[in-house]
């Protein structure tokens, strides 16, 4: 029977504590009279004990009434302390947050972030993980993965993805004499071996293959590297030629080579799950993405 107890039921309860009449109790809460009157009469029947009896000074609590009476209070109390979203400071936030992201928006996303959470929610603690596609929305229904960053084409069905900014790429070899005629024509750079970054399944096929084929032209790609930093790093160590983020330029041991034209860049979005936009941490710290990918 206490299982089947409502708030207002308490409420009209601590009201006729304070005021001891069922008129006075029925302005306290802005209900008639006849309503308090028929609250009463539930409450009676699931309690089985009469609770307020008519006096000739209003109603006067049973002794079970005045036994439950703290406990109501602190129900209501403790009811009472429970914040409003708004109200939540990220300071005061204690909880894990989990990110999946690529090699990528891991450096450019998630390290500045990193900072900022441990200057404005310290009480929260991260793990990062590396970008999957087949069960991410699996695991963010589940509440496994909070948030994720990524490419536009990389968020599977059935969650939302918000854009944040557009990167672009360069062209990089370090091999400086590159340099030496300038700006560099797209059929005189097909001529060279290409490094191109496949994550998760090895591909000699990359996004721009795509535009250079559009340009009537095709490159010679000899290499697929599974994140754009091992791409990096095995263009120090040859001749050949890749295309890498802007944002992770400039590179020690790599040179800019200027072409005439560059495939198109591409849009980098965060996903996550319907459910957490009634997260009011999660909505914050899309803000804060925001605010850090300008």
């Amino acid at each position: 029977m206490i299982d089947k107890l409502e708030i207002n039921h308490l409420r009209m309860l601590a009201a006729l504590y304070k005021h001891g009449t069922l008129s006075a109790a029925a302005e306290n809460m802005g209900v008639s009279q006849q309503a308090i009157s028929l609250q009463l009469k539930k409450l009676r029947a699931l309690l089985r004990d009469p609770l307020f009896v008519r006096t000739g000074h209003g109603m006067a609590a049973t002794p079970y009434a005045r036994l439950i009476e703290p406990h109501i209070g602190q129900v209501l109390a403790h009811i009472s302390a429970i914040p409003p979203p708004g109200s939540v400071t990220p300071a005061q936030i204690e909880r894990t947050l989990a990110i999946c992201a690529t090699d990528y928006t891991q450096k450019v996303i998630v390290g500045p972030l990193l900072r900022e959470l441990r200057e404005l929610a310290p009480k929260v603690k991260i793990i990062v993980s590396g970008i999957e596609v087949n069960h991410l929305t699996q695991k963010m229904q589940r509440g496994e993965i909070d948030m994720a960053f990524t490419s536009d084409g990389y968020v599977p069905v059935g969650l939302i993805s918000e854009p944040l900014f557009i990167e672009q790429y360069r062209c990089v070899s370090a091999d400086q004499a590159m340099l030496a005629g300038g700006v560099m024509a797209l059929d005189q750079v097909v001529d060279y071996d290409f490094i191109i970054t496949s994550p998760g399944i090895g591909s000699f096929k990359g996004s721009a293959d795509t535009w250079f084929e559009r340009q009537g032209l095709r490159r010679k790609v000899v290499l697929s590297a599974p994140s754009f930093f091992m791409a990096m790093d095995y263009l120090k160590q040859s001749s050949m030629v890749g295309f890498i983020p802007t944002r992770l330029l400039p590179c020690d041991g790599l040179f800019d080579i200027p072409l005439e034209k560059y495939p198109p860049g591409y849009e980098v979005v965060a996903a996550y799950h319907p459910s957490a936009n009634n997260d009011p941490f999660l909505r914050w710290l899309l803000e804060r993405v925001r605010l850090l990918s300008i």
